[in-house]
């Protein structure tokens, strides 16, 4: 009954999420400026003025503990984590990593404005280079001791083994040597592995779907061998829900939500970086709850200017993914159905007038 309580909130939250990123799918980006989006990305601690020293981590304890007792017991299934773009998803991992203990080294893989179509893009941003060492070096490198866990762009590794991998030109072969080297690795240290915004390589195609031999793996690391832990991350709220409707992960995977801050721990956020009550309630209003958008406000000399520009994005970003339903449609999918995007009834839903329904 619990399990089956949990399920159906996580649908909820993902249905829930959908209509509220109002469509954000990768039509959207055909619409929205890339320039101007990418300008308030980044990482959630940022420096302020001088003055004002440093942003601190705020308010993810939850999320924070949930992450830890996953680490702290036995690899198990594969966890999913998404939320909405900047969300503060990167910057947590970043945080836990750094209260990670010596027993544990991260291989920390981001995918974000990767272009990969083909094998060679994917074991290129896989797989870092470590030049001038071999594998014995590298396998040292990774057993040091060090007070707090070890983290690496990238999977490590020689210019021969890379070599190796493009000759052979097979993801068995890579996949292979990773369980292989997981193993190595695993004598010493507990591996962690992190991809990040892993929707990037759902469509690449090279025999099969790259994504679904990818699961298999993770699977393997996870379920059966209990080697490694793995962490995908994504902010496409649309490639979660194909995930979840994914009958070979059944069982075999958690999800995690990492959303943007709810009213109480806004306000509370900006009222601790010197917000009075009243500017507090505006920048709720006006930008709501994403983190990276508070934190620019909180940074901001002129705070009414950049309220008021972050606002204009927003609504700029929003009147153009309404034009775009309007002349061309748009569709969501639920419960791996697709259903029609009415234009009229996004407009009674911005509104207020009545609450969104597909159809």
């Amino acid at each position: 009954m619990a399990e089956r309580q949990e399920n159906i909130h996580i649908h909820s939250t993902i249905v829930s999420n959908e209509i509220r990123a109002n469509l954000e799918s990768r039509k959207t980006a055909a619409c929205v400026s890339l320039n101007m989006r990418r300008k308030y990305e980044g990482k959630m601690e940022v420096r302020m003025h001088k003055k004002k020293g440093r942003i601190r981590f705020h308010d993810r304890e939850r999320e924070i503990k949930e992450i830890m007792n996953i680490i702290e017991s036995e690899p198990m299934l594969i966890t999913f984590v998404y939320g909405p773009i900047n969300s503060g998803k990167t910057e947590l991992f970043n945080h836990v990593i750094g209260q990670l203990s010596q027993d544990n080294v991260v291989f920390y893989v981001n995918l974000r404005g990767k272009f990969i179509r083909e094998y060679g893009d994917f074991i290129r941003v896989l797989f870092k280079i470590e030049r001038g060492r071999d594998k014995e070096d590298i396998l040292r490198m990774l057993s040091d001791v060090s007070a707090r866990a070890l983290k690496f762009m990238g999977i490590p590794i020689t210019a021969d083994i890379l070599n190796m991998l493009f000759k052979e030109r097979t993801y068995e072969d890579a996949f292979e040597f990773l369980e292989e080297y997981f193993t190595e690795i695993a004598e010493r240290r507990e591996p962690i592995l992190i991809l990040d915004e892993l929707q990037v390589i759902k469509d690449v195609r090279i025999d099969d779907l790259l994504i679904y031999k990818l699961f298999n793996f993770f699977v393997r690391l996870t379920k059966e061998l209990h080697l490694c832990h793995v962490f995908a991350v994504t902010s496409d709220s649309l490639f979660i829900e194909r995930i979840y409707n994914e009958a070979m992960l059944h069982g075999r995977c958690r999800y995690l939500l990492v959303d943007d801050f709810d009213k109480e721990t806004a306000v509370k956020f900006l009222k601790n970086h010197g917000l009075s009550e009243g500017e507090s309630e505006k920048v709720w209003n006006y930008v709501g709850g994403k983190p990276v958008y508070l934190i620019e406000i909180i940074n901001s000399e002129d705070r009414e200017k950049k309220i008021n520009e972050l606002l204009s994005l927003r609504t700029g970003e929003i009147a153009s993914l309404l034009k775009f339903v309007k002349e061309l449609g748009d569709e969501v999918a639920i419960n791996g159905r697709s259903y029609a995007v009415n234009y009229e009834q996004l407009i009674y839903s911005l509104n207020g007038e009545e609450e969104y329904s597909v159809c």
